[in-house]
C-alpha cells in the first residue's frame, strides 16, 4: 500500500508540474507578444531636418571639431553650391546632412588630421513664385510662413495702374494633382477680410491685369 501511495503522489506532482510549465510557457508566450509593439511606440521618430534634403537657400553651420579655423556658416546659393576654405565649391543641395557631411569628410580627408565634420542644418528655405503684374516677376525664397501678399511685396509689390487685385490666382501641386486658389487682396488690404492665405513651397502666384479674359 506504501508503494501504491507514493506512485499515486509522484503522478499527480508530475501533473501539477506540466500544469505549472503550460501556464509559464503561455503567459511567456503573451508577453513577448507585446514587446515589439512597446519597442515600435518607443522608437523616435526622425525629425524632418534629419531627413530632408538640402536646397537652394538653406542656412547651415558646418564645423571642424579638430580644426576649428575652418568652421563655417554657409547658405547654399542658386546653383546649390556652397564654397568652403581649402576644397573651394561643393554641391550641397540634392543630399541630406548626413550625405554632405560623410562627402566633406572626403574632401578634407587630405587636409585635417581629424576626420569629423558636422553639418547642421539652422534654417531651411522655401521657393515660391511670383508673376504677372508685379515689380520683379521670379523667385521668392523664404525660411519662414508666408503669405500671398507678403510674396508679392517681396517681388516689388503690385503694378497698380494694372493688377487685379480682386482676383490674384494661386497654383498647387498637391501630390500631382493641380489646386487653384482665387484671392481678393484688395480687401485685404483695405481690411475688410481678415483671412490669411499662407503659401506653401513651390506655390505659384499669379497678379493678372485687369480686365483680362481667363
Amino acid at each position: 500500500m506504501q508503494t501504491k501511495s507514493n506512485s499515486y503522489h509522484v503522478v499527480a506532482l508530475r501533473k501539477l508540474s506540466g500544469l505549472a510549465l503550460v501556464a509559464m510557457l503561455a503567459f511567456s508566450g503573451c508577453t513577448t507578444a507585446q514587446m515589439p509593439q512597446s519597442a515600435v511606440q518607443l522608437a523616435p521618430e526622425k525629425t524632418h531636418l534629419e531627413i530632408v534634403s538640402l536646397r537652394e537657400g538653406d542656412m547651415l553651420k558646418i564645423s571642424f571639431p579638430g580644426s576649428p579655423n575652418l568652421d563655417s556658416a554657409q547658405q547654399i546659393r542658386r546653383d546649390g553650391k556652397i564654397t568652403l576654405q581649402l576644397v573651394g565649391d561643393v554641391d550641397a543641395a540634392g543630399l541630406t546632412p548626413d550625405e554632405l557631411q560623410q562627402k566633406l569628410i572626403k574632401l578634407y580627408a587630405s587636409q585635417i588630421t581629424t576626420k569629423e565634420i558636422t553639418v547642421v542644418l539652422q534654417t531651411s528655405a522655401f521657393p515660391v513664385f511670383v508673376t504677372g503684374a508685379v515689380v520683379r516677376p521670379g523667385k521668392v525664397l523664404s525660411d519662414h510662413p508666408i503669405t500671398a501678399l507678403e510674396a508679392i511685396m517681396e517681388s516689388g509689390g503690385f503694378i497698380y495702374s494694372t493688377a487685379n487685385l480682386k482676383a490674384v490666382k494661386v497654383s498647387r501641386n498637391n501630390n500631382g494633382v493641380m489646386e487653384n486658389y482665387t484671392l481678393n487682396l484688395k480687401a485685404v488690404l483695405e481690411g475688410t477680410d481678415k483671412k490669411t492665405f499662407y503659401l506653401k513651397p513651390s506655390d505659384i502666384v499669379f497678379v493678372p491685369e485687369r480686365f483680362a479674359v481667363f
